[in-house]
């Protein structure tokens, strides 16, 4: 007798093209280039998005340690400071997403992190809250090409195997930063406060910008670009490693990269997938913001006699436990993700958890060891990115360009929604009892149950079956490309730059 998997793949699933994947044994030469990848790839990847996301964080650590007296700020600058973020890379992410099809990634994301790092800098110079609006907005515009560039330059390079666990691993990198950002706040306000007449978050913000450029100068040749438009200047890639790549993505029947073209974008957008993973993307965020207000929770907490309960090297301090719980359940979400072949029941039972803070804070009147449980339980449910793009990874293998469209839309809609409803929803003059915060969350958790169920049974419907019918089809076509990608690969790893490779393909 058979037990039953739900995990397991069903024989409808079953292909030549699976079958050939399931025999599959890398050889030594593979498990090189992944190495590398890893080495290269995903090292800066990883370095840039603790960086990034310790520039986009450090406004709440300043914000917390002496920006809000120096600037008399008494209202709710601080949500505008993040409006104003969220204004600037929504406007730019999916013009990003476009421009990265046609301009070298290895060119576009460490020159647009170059200059957000110089407008970083440019905070500690700041003396009014408008002109902190502007340099956010502008830092908004260039750092709307990092998350979602790395994410899509995954997805061509590693197999559906491989890629949940690196993406997971690239998503833990955004905690690592929010724990920096506590730590390096707490040295700046403990070591550099008054050093050279500058308060200690404004030394916080020239020290980022200073990690930031050299970051970002790495990024010149550590970035590979594509599989079949290398980069020429990445002295650890190879002519073969080129041939190798495609022939991984061909395995797994995934297309290679190409320029998104306006029969693309009207693919995309005349296709119901782009809608629901954007809507089940924003629903998960959004879902999971209350763990962002645990410094403002901790910084409202007042003794019996009146007195503060925190100091601000404590206010700093104590986030970074709940960081740490982060990183540790992004990668264990990623590595069960891989090693069960599934992405949707791991999002749902992230979403069961996340259920849990949110009605112990919706109902409030609880001992404070409670809420205390509720801020930190929350950090465990902040894994469900990586398996969301992971699956827009096998939904849609064979259609590169509306792979990266889906990835830009979808995170382009959360900003252009968080950008309005945190200053509704979670408004600092609030802290830290929100009247509709948390319960505004019960109703997303249940939304991303309710989603990823239909996800699933339509996955497992339409959507299997019918990209297994494109196989055959396709196949002649898909190799034909490869084989003439293959080619010019080795006259531009030759030094040749060909700008009409991607077309080609």
């Amino acid at each position: 007798m058979t037990l039953f998997n739900p995990f397991r793949r069903t024989a409808k699933q079953t292909s030549p093209a699976t079958s050939e994947v399931a025999q599959h044994v890398r050889t030594p030469e593979e498990r090189s280039l992944v190495l590398r990848l890893d080495c290269f790839l995903m090292v800066f990847g990883c370095v840039s998005q603790i960086i990034k996301y310790l520039d986009q964080q450090n406004i709440s650590q300043a914000y917390v340690s002496g920006m809000k007296e120096d600037l008399n700020l008494n209202g709710d600058e601080l949500n505008y400071f993040t409006t104003w973020f969220n204004v600037g890379y929504c406007i730019m992410l999916i013009p990003s997403q476009v421009i990265m099809t046609y301009v070298r990634p290895s060119y576009w994301l460490p020159a647009l992190e170059l200059i957000w790092g110089l407008l970083t800098g440019l905070i500690a110079t700041a003396h009014t809250a408008k002109q902190i609006y502007v340099l956010r907005a502008f830092i908004g515009v260039c750092e709307s090409s990092a998350w979602p560039g790395m994410m899509t330059l995954f997805m061509h390079w590693y197999t559906p195997t491989e890629l949940a666990k690196r993406m997971g691993f690239y998503h833990s990198c955004q905690a690592i930063g929010g724990m920096m950002a506590n730590a390096l706040q707490t040295a700046m306000h403990t070591n550099l406060d008054g050093r050279a007449g500058l308060a200690g978050w404004r030394w916080m913000f020239i020290l980022n910008a200073i990690m930031t450029v050299v970051v970002g100068l790495l990024g010149f040749v550590f970035l590979p670009d594509y599989p079949n438009m290398p980069n020429p200047r990445a002295f650890w890639f190879t002519s073969s490693d080129a041939q190798m790549a495609i022939a991984r993505l061909k395995r797994h029947g995934r297309a290679t990269p190409k320029p998104v073209s306006w029969a693309g974008a009207r693919r995309t957008f005349t296709s119901w997938v782009v809608y629901f993973i954007a809507a089940l993307y924003v629903a998960t965020v959004l879902a999971s913001a209350g763990y962002s207000y645990f410094s403002l929770f901790l910084k409202s907490l007042k003794n019996a006699d009146g007195s503060v309960r925190w100091n601000v090297s404590d206010i700093n301090v104590i986030p970074i436990g709940g960081q740490a719980i982060q990183v540790a359940f992004v990668w264990i979400w990623a590595l069960l993700s891989d090693a069960l072949h599934t992405r949707h029941w791991l999002i749902i039972a992230q979403a069961v958890i996340g259920l849990i803070p949110c009605i112990i804070m919706s109902i409030w009147n609880v001992p404070l060891s409670a809420k205390y449980f509720s801020y930190f339980i929350s950090y465990i449910v902040l894994g469900t990115a990586p398996l969301i793009f992971a699956w827009v990874s096998d939904i849609i293998p064979h259609d590169p360009e509306q792979r990266s469209l889906v990835v830009g839309v979808a995170i382009a809609m959360y900003y252009a929604i968080s950008a309005w409803s945190q200053v509704l929803v979670w408004p600092a003059v609030q802290t830290p009892h929100y009247k509709y915060g948390w319960q505004t969350s019960i109703a997303l958790w249940i939304l991303v149950i309710a989603m990823t169920f239909s996800l699933r049974y339509i996955d497992l419907k339409y959507i299997i079956p019918g990209r297994e019918a494109l196989v055959p089809e396709t196949a002649e076509l898909r190799d034909s490309a490869e084989a003439e990608s293959s080619s010019v690969d080795k006259k531009n790893l030759d030094g040749v730059c060909l700008p009409t490779v991607m077309a080609a393909t």
